[in-house]
């Protein structure tokens, strides 16, 4: 038995037990945690605004080191170090085909597997594939990437969702040119891992818009030249920071229909507005005819960044180890287990950046 944070129904609290898990059956691979990223995604799980299969093992960003491998499984051995990829590629849907593997339309079909049982026999669900809030996981081959040279498993983590959400929607949704101004919205994880993406992008000004004036610090630290507490000015405030025209590129990521249209709001005309921040449905935007026409703006949503995991963990280890991509400064709070639902209580009261399970 492994102690594992399951999520028994929608709504329910996290419970810390000990769940059972198979041997690894033919193509898959049984992985020992050696961190896992406490992100807006399980809690989006947890209270129904993303819908999976439930009672699941929550978690889906880590990384750790391999301990078995089932029939047909190369690409990785026992011992190797590695890195959870929740939303692997099935490489023959029609998205696949077109190089789109980000909307695999397979991806989360594991996600209804089973995936461990609890001591009473209950039979669990893996949340987004991997149920990485665990001490150990069994998961799909696709699910795991081979991790960097020279980046310690405990921030390797961060690379499996933050890190390469923040990285893509600067690098491959919006696409930020060298010397654009930037507008980021929300100063969590994946927030300050976008601030980090446009800083190295070379964007001019960066603007980190947040509610809490405490988060200041750290937006800072991630490369935002300027900081805006979030109010009803705030799209005036943007355009007074960016010469009166509005951020060239505005990146969401708190999923709340209010902040898209302020983000929408602060771009200059002809401007992209990029959506990462998962809401519900409940979370209308409204536009008008007139001014879809008159602004010419872009507004587009981002999924995992746009990213090929395989393709960019490469090029993130390289600014790592050469010190322009730092991954400790995401991370607010190191945790066990037990201080998940702490972590949940921390993201809906909007404080700190990233917290981390440390196994």
């Amino acid at each position: 038995m492994i102690r594992a944070a399951i999520l028994p129904a929608v709504g329910s609290p996290l419970e810390i037990a000990g769940i059972e898990l198979p041997e690894p059956g033919p193509g898959q691979v049984r992985i020992r945690l050696a961190a896992a990223g406490v992100c807006h995604s399980d809690l989006s799980l947890s209270n129904g605004t993303m819908r999976l299969p439930v009672p699941a093992v929550l978690g889906h960003e880590g990384a750790g080191t391999v301990l078995s491998v089932g029939e047909g499984v190369t690409h990785v051995a026992p011992g190797d170090p590695v890195v959870l990829n929740w939303a692997p590629s099935c490489g023959t849907c029609h998205p696949c085909s077109i190089g789109e593997i980000w909307l695999c339309a397979n991806a989360l079909t594991g996600a209804a597997n089973v995936h461990a049982v609890t001591e009473d026999g209950t039979e669990l669900h893996p949340g987004l594939n991997v149920g990485a809030f665990a001490e150990e996981t069994v998961v799909a081959a696709g699910c795991v990437l081979p991790a960097p040279d020279g980046v310690p498993l405990t921030d390797a983590a961060l690379l499996g969702c933050a890190v390469l959400t923040g990285w893509g929607a600067i690098h491959h949704s919006a696409r930020v040119r060298q010397g654009e101004s930037v507008a980021v919205f929300g100063v969590g994880g994946v927030g300050l891992a976008t601030l980090q993406a446009a800083r190295i992008a070379g964007a001019s000004t960066i603007v980190a818009v947040d509610v809490s004036p405490e988060k200041e610090a750290l937006a800072r630290a991630a490369g935002a030249t300027e900081y805006v507490v979030a109010s009803e000015n705030t799209a005036r405030e943007i355009r007074k920071l960016t010469g009166g025209q509005g951020a060239d590129v505005a990146v969401e990521c708190v999923g709340r229909a209010v902040t898209i249209r302020t983000a929408w709001d602060s771009t200059r005309r002809g401007g992209r507005t990029t959506v990462v921040g998962i809401g519900g449905k409940d979370q209308q935007v409204s536009f008008h005819a007139l001014e879809l026409f008159h602004w010419g703006r872009t507004l587009s949503g981002c999924v995992y960044g746009n990213s090929d995991p395989a393709k960019d963990l490469p090029v993130l280890a390289e600014h790592i180890r050469a010190g322009r991509l730092d991954l400790s400064t995401l991370v607010t709070e190191r945790i066990t287990l037990d201080g998940i639902p702490g972590a949940f209580d921390n993201m809906l009261a909007g404080k700190g950046g990233r917290a981390l399970v440390v196994f």
